[in-house]
Formats: structure tokens, C-alpha cells, sequence
């Protein structure tokens, strides 16, 4: 209708644009992945990780820190939580651009889908950050990002369909109940 063609020669005139969310996959060959447990939040020694170490190896990960532990290395001696195993494969994408809640629970779906074959992986991840200066933190309040820029959560799904939900904010925002 007319609405229409207005908004659109609005967006028109000044040069806004749509644009898609952008899609990377890659592949980790010979990934030391920590040993979890889904009945197991504190870990247990040679028997599983806790979700803290889990949430730090991820991190790591995730930024394409190395796990090697090289006493050379200056950048980082971090090395992956034991007990570990070393995982020949490992698929990463990443999705980057505006998401609404409903896609990504739309993500989620598809992912508790995975485990609907028979499959190799005892668990996988779905991490969702916010922009680190997004004016709304949880609860709709204002985000310090000024003074951190923490904003994200991590979905840990097993494949018995138990999962975990790690939650991160900055020090100056407020924590979902």
C-alpha cells in the first residue's frame, strides 16, 4: 500500500540497505575436546570436566587460542581441562548479524535433530553473544558496556536431550531469574 512505498523511499533516499546474517563453517581436525558429564555440573577428577572449565576451554576455542601448552609460546600456555579426549572432527559455524530469539531457537531445534541418528558426538554447543555495545542487557536493562561488554549465553546440549545454560553479563548488568 501507500505505507509501504513511503517506507520504502524513505530507506531508498538514505542509503539503507538490508543485509543477510553471514555464514562461516570451518572444520577442526584433532580437537582435544574436555570429557563431560550432564548429571555433573562440578566435574569430578579423572571423570569428567566441570561446566566452568567447559566454558573456558570453549572460549578458547571459540577466539582460536592454541591448546598446545608450548612453554615457546608467549601468547598462551593454556591447555585443555582433563579428562580429555581428542576429537578427529569438530564442525564450527558461526553465524554473524541480527538474530531474533526465534531463529535461534529454531537453531536449537535443528541441533537436538542431530541426535536423533545414531552419531558419534556425546554433545554439542550453540553460543549466542550480543553486541558488545547493545543499548539493552537482560531484563531489559541498560548494558554497562562501557565497563565490560559481557553479553552472551551457551547452550550445552547432550545427547540424551539434557543440556546446560551458561549465562555471562559484566559486572554492572543484571542476571536473568
Amino acid at each position: 500500500g501507500e505505507d509501504g512505498s513511503t517506507l520504502m523511499s524513505y530507506f531508498s533516499k538514505n542509503q539503507i540497505q538490508s543485509l543477510k546474517p553471514k555464514i562461516t563453517f570451518s572444520t577442526l581436525r584433532d580437537l582435544q575436546c574436555p570429557v563431560l558429564q550432564s548429571n555433573d555440573l562440578q566435574g569430578k577428577p579423572e571423570e569428567s570436566c566441570s561446566t566452568e572449565e567447559l566454558f573456558e576451554w570453549l572460549g578458547a576455542v571459540l577466539n582460536q587460542v592454541s591448546l598446545d601448552n608450548k612453554s615457546s609460546s608467549f601468547l598462551s600456555t593454556y591447555c585443555c581441562p582433563e579428562p580429555s579426549t581428542v576429537v578427529e572432527k569438530a564442525f564450527l559455524c558461526t553465524i554473524t548479524g541480527f538474530i531474533i530469539p526465534e531463529k535461534i531457537i529454531q537453531l536449537l531445534e535443528q541441533l537436538c535433530c542431530y541426535f536423533g541418528e545414531p552419531k558419534l558426538a556425546y554433545w554439542l554447543t550453540l553460543t549466542v553473544h550480543g553486541f558488545a555495545d547493545s543499548p539493552v542487557s537482560w531484563r531489559e536493562n541498560e548494558h554497562g558496556f562501557h565497563k565490560g561488554g559481557e553479553n552472551l549465553y551457551n547452550f550445552v546440549i547432550f545427547r540424551n536431550l539434557d543440556y546446560w545454560l551458561q549465562m555471562a553479563v559484566g559486572t554492572h548488568d543484571d542476571c536473568p531469574p
